[in-house]
């Protein structure tokens, strides 16, 4: 099985994190300015009280103005420590509400030695995610272990964004084009301005990769990026074994579907994930 097959899985289960109404819920409880101070609080405490700098390196694809507005407010509002404490209790309603049961063990086992594995040397975010205490109960042990996979497998992906010499907003535009997203809805989801996104396909243009769509260089070059991507995330899986990996996503492809059936708030997302369609299709 691909990593990107796996990688639907695990993402699917993760983003109830940010994509749920439970969890705005309990960052608007904590006194968090609109959902967005909410979500760079929860994804970037891991790191601590990290600087908006900092963050926008780590998340790669946000406006730095964007950042900037929620962060450094959220640590006055809540420590790192509360925020994850937060993630974890929004998480926690938001499965609860949704699977049908939450006898996840076996999955968890094989999340938790599978993230175990993920390499620490350049993953800033998998690291820090790789580092914290596991949750006792095996619902919020599996996320965990989902997350940390998840991260590590973004921080492979802005490696190979970097290598491909593609800045934030030329990367969206790229993405954007690839998998038919609204370049509005892009922009509003990462902060960029009309006119810098004007200016990204301006500049994708001039290297062959845009002509108001992907050019073949640029279909070729958003293929590798994800080829390089793959690549770079197979080491958790290659130490679990064939085995245990096909094992895996057998437990969590129901899990997956259901959350992509019932996860309203994921209907549509910046990351162009339907794991309903993925998984049938």
């Amino acid at each position: 099985m691909e990593p990107r097959d796996l990688w639907v899985r695990f993402e699917t289960y993760h983003d109830v994190t940010y994509f749920s109404p439970e969890s705005r819920a309990v960052t608007d409880a904590l006194g968090c300015k609109g959902g967005w101070m909410g979500y760079f609080g929860q994804r970037a405490a891991p790191l601590g009280a990290a600087s908006p700098e900092v963050v926008t390196a780590a998340f790669f694809s946000f406006h730095p103005r964007m950042v900037a507005r929620a962060l450094p407010d959220a640590w006055d509002v809540a420590s790192p420590a509360r925020f994850l404490g937060a993630r974890l209790e929004g998480v926690d309603r938001a499965l609860r509400r949704m699977l049908e049961s939450l006898d996840v063990a076996e999955a968890a086992e094989l999340a938790r030695e599978a993230a175990e594995a993920v390499p620490l040397a350049g993953r800033v975010l998998g690291a820090a995610n790789r580092v914290l205490p596991v949750p006792d109960e095996p619902h919020l042990a599996l996320w965990q272990a989902c997350t940390t996979l998840r991260e590590s497998r973004g921080d492979g992906h802005i490696a190979a964004l970097v290598a491909a010499d593609l800045g934030p907003c030329e990367t969206l535009v790229l993405f954007s084009a690839d998998k038919d997203l609204d370049p509005a809805y892009m922009r509003t989801a990462r902060g960029w301005s009309e006119e810098e996104w004007r200016e990204a396909e301006a500049a994708l243009v001039e290297r062959g990769l845009f002509d108001g769509g992907l050019t073949p260089a640029g279909r070729a070059l958003r293929e590798d990026v994800e080829r390089r991507t793959d690549e770079a995330a197979t080491r958790p899986w290659d130490v679990l074994g064939a085995a245990g990996t096909a094992r895996f996503a057998e437990l969590m492809t129901p899990i997956a579907l259901r959350l992509g059936h019932l996860n309203e708030a994921m209907r549509t997302n910046p990351m162009a994930i339907d794991p309903v369609a993925q998984l049938l299709g």
